[in-house]
């Protein structure tokens, strides 16, 4: 079993910055991959951005490539995403998610993020 927390959600005015923050446990770090999702209040759970046990491959949806950074460091078990440039519609809850094999199977309890125009 994997559990994971998340932090450092927040209100910003458009065009700041955040850094979210998630450590996992209860599984060897450096076997998961790990990636992010987003829920708005009014849609269904996206794909943000993921990151592979290594840290040497990435992908990011297409709505954040050039302003998200995901990032990981497996000696403190923790992964981030550095979000830029936000906009409003980056407001959502935040989550983190790790998977083993083909299925996203852990997710964490999610953290608000809310940016104002």
């Amino acid at each position: 079993q994997v559990q994971l927390v998340e932090s450092g959600g927040g209100a910003v005015r458009t065009g700041g910055s955040l850094r979210l923050s998630c450590a996992a446990s209860g599984h060897p770090f450096n076997r998961l991959t790990l990636g992010w999702f987003r829920q708005g209040s009014s849609s269904e759970r996206e794909f943000v951005a993921a990151i592979s046990w290594s840290g040497g491959s990435t992908d990011y949806d297409n709505s954040v490539k050039g302003r998200f950074t995901i990032s990981r460091d497996n000696a403190k078990n923790t992964v981030y995403l550095q979000m830029n440039s936000l906009k409003p519609e980056d407001t959502a809850v935040y989550y983190c998610a790790a998977k083993l094999g083909v299925t996203w199977n852990y997710w964490g309890q999610g953290t608000q993020v809310s940016v104002s125009s």
